[in-house]
């Protein structure tokens, strides 16, 4: 059993890699996932930030979103070599055809889904998010979510993320992956 109730997985032979729009706990659930899994986790953005020296937001500011989504899958298929762990990936990833190839033959996707109320009310408490900075985020975040659902809709295995509660996503999670027979 993981600490937070559900049974663990008999094995991960390959990365997990969350997916979805910014606002979806990919970071705080891939954490406690890779905790509860006892393997390593990786925040795509931290590693690219590193690599690049700069911040996300000054990224898409110097050098605009082409160059960061070219630097963000070539740091996501180097995370992707590390064997098993848990990889958050930005919101934008796995809709990148190449980037989304890429998971989609390297890793298990899993989709965390919200609405647009609790990622506006989670995304609004920080203004980290490049593609945010606007007049109307609430707008831009649901222009995204039509854009982006089908490119979501590809992974793997989908969990409700709307709960608030890391816990129960992480369990989600776990079930979904045992369930898919992807653990």
């Amino acid at each position: 059993m993981s600490d937070f109730g559900a049974p663990l997985p008999a094995r991960i032979d390959r990365p997990i890699a969350l997916v979805g729009l910014m606002g979806a706990g990919k970071t705080t659930v891939g954490r406690r996932l890779a905790k509860a899994l006892g393997v390593k986790f990786f925040d795509a953005d931290r590693e690219i930030e590193a690599a690049a020296d700069r911040s996300v937001v000054e990224i898409f500011s110097d050098f605009g979103e082409e160059a960061f989504r070219d630097g963000e899958r070539k740091v996501i298929a180097r995370l992707l070599e590390n064997g098993p762990c848990v990889i958050a990936l930005g919101g934008g990833a796995f809709a990148n055809d190449n980037t989304r190839a890429i998971v989609k033959d390297k890793a298990i996707s899993v989709w965390m889904k919200a609405d647009l109320d609790t990622l506006m009310s989670r995304v609004s408490r920080r203004d980290t998010r490049p593609l945010l900075l606007t007049d109307d985020p609430r707008k831009v975040m649901a222009d995204l979510m039509a854009r982006r659902e089908s490119a979501y809709a590809q992974a793997d295995v989908a969990v409700d993320a709307s709960s608030g509660s890391h816990a129960i996503t992480v369990d989600a999670i776990l079930e979904a992956l045992g369930n898919a027979g992807l653990a």
